[in-house]
């Protein structure tokens, strides 16, 4: 079965969702895995920042109404917050484990890239 369009976004949010309320709901565990964080609120507003994303994403997937602006949506994000990943590792401001989400983001934009090509029907 091909990966379609609706795919890559419904995984995309569910993904977003859960990373961004895990710091809302338990700082411990998040820095436990990503390292002490100074700046509290930052973790924090991104968190919540990625919820409505993971949210349009998700539900765009679910109704199969995932439109080139969904997709740009899905692709810019990950490409972002995975550039993201890659500096704050490459800095050595956060732990290795920045390079598996960072892996994760690569792995989203390059579905997108692939379904994209797709003609809209075959998705």
């Amino acid at each position: 079965m091909p990966l379609r369009r609706t795919d890559v976004a419904l995984a995309q949010g569910l993904y977003y969702g859960a990373t961004g309320l895990w710091p809302l709901l338990s700082r411990r565990s998040f820095e436990a895995v990503t390292g002490r964080k100074d700046d509290w609120w930052l973790v924090e507003t991104l968190g919540l920042v990625l919820l409505p994303v993971g949210g349009a994403l998700a539900v765009a997937g679910a109704r199969d109404r995932v439109t080139p602006e969904i997709a740009l949506l899905g692709a810019g994000a990950a490409g972002l917050l995975g550039a993201s990943d890659v500096l704050v590792a490459a800095r050595r401001r956060g732990r290795p484990t920045y390079l598996l989400d960072a892996a994760v983001s690569g792995a989203i934009v390059a579905a997108w890239g692939r379904v994209s090509r797709r003609p809209r029907a075959a998705a």
